[in-house]
């Protein structure tokens, strides 16, 4: 099962880490189907996602791929509103509020695959890169705290939309879900134990992958490439929950 479990997280850190999303609310169903405990499988998702995302980050920042000027407002902006996003929740319908999410992964997705904005990161001063960085992060956080979804799915697209290059905004984004991802397996962690043979084949599975999407995103594929292959893996989330939700 461990084994198994390794090479479902290779795989699917591999095609996610191109898209700059981390691959934990894929592997999070995956390992409650092996019969691993929900909040054990939650706590090991978020920690491959992490360390995913700081494998990929090395190579990402070696390639400069990474937008520091708009990388570390997002980050603190998104770490401060995720805690508002899930307060929030409590009172909402839940059910609701992931249909509304599934629409704005399929129109961004659309927005991906035939939405071509003029390139628009090299004309935007240090203010502006800010500002543009705290409402993406705002959005990002508080959305992703609301729904219980990494907000990495509603950075990239955004940071594209706003005329990013696309590799850079996956990038980016990468960088910033190492820290969401820490601070949710700290959360899950300390309401359940960790299952090291579990973990520990993950873990070479979740590097392994990392490495391997890294490189095929920065050495190998197009801006253009990537940013269909965003298109898809959203569609795929949108298909999933909207699947969860029937």
């Amino acid at each position: 099962m461990e084994l198994l479990a390794g090479a479902i997280t290779f795989a699917f850190t591999t095609l996610l880490t191109i898209a700059g999303v981390g691959a934990a609310f894929i592997l999070i169903p995956v390992f409650m189907a092996l019969g691993i405990e929900v909040h054990t499988a939650m706590a090991t998702a978020l920690l491959l996602n992490a360390i995913s995302m700081s494998v990929a980050s090395v190579t990402f920042i070696r390639r400069k791929l990474v937008v520091w000027r708009i990388a570390v407002p997002i980050l603190i902006v998104a770490s401060a509103l995720s805690p508002l996003g899930a307060l929030v929740s409590q009172g909402m319908d839940r059910a609701l509020l992931l249909w509304l999410f599934v629409g704005f992964l399929v129109f961004a997705a659309l927005m991906m695959l035939f939405y071509s904005p003029k390139p628009r990161e090299t004309t935007y001063g240090t203010g502006p890169l800010l500002g543009v960085g705290m409402s993406v992060g705002g959005a990002g956080g508080f959305l992703g705290g609301l729904l219980g979804v990494g907000g990495g799915n509603i950075i990239v697209p955004a940071l594209v939309a706003l005329g990013f290059d696309p590799k850079k905004a996956s990038a980016t984004t990468s960088f910033v879900v190492i820290f969401a991802s820490l601070a949710g397996f700290l959360g899950h962690a300390s309401m359940s134990g960790i299952e090291y043979p579990l973990l520990g084949w993950t873990v070479l599975g979740s590097a392994g992958g990392a490495a391997l999407g890294s490189w095929l995103m920065s050495d190998k594929l197009k801006g253009r490439q990537v940013k269909i292959l965003i298109g898809v893996v959203l569609i795929g989330i949108a298909l999933k929950m909207a699947w969860g939700l029937l």
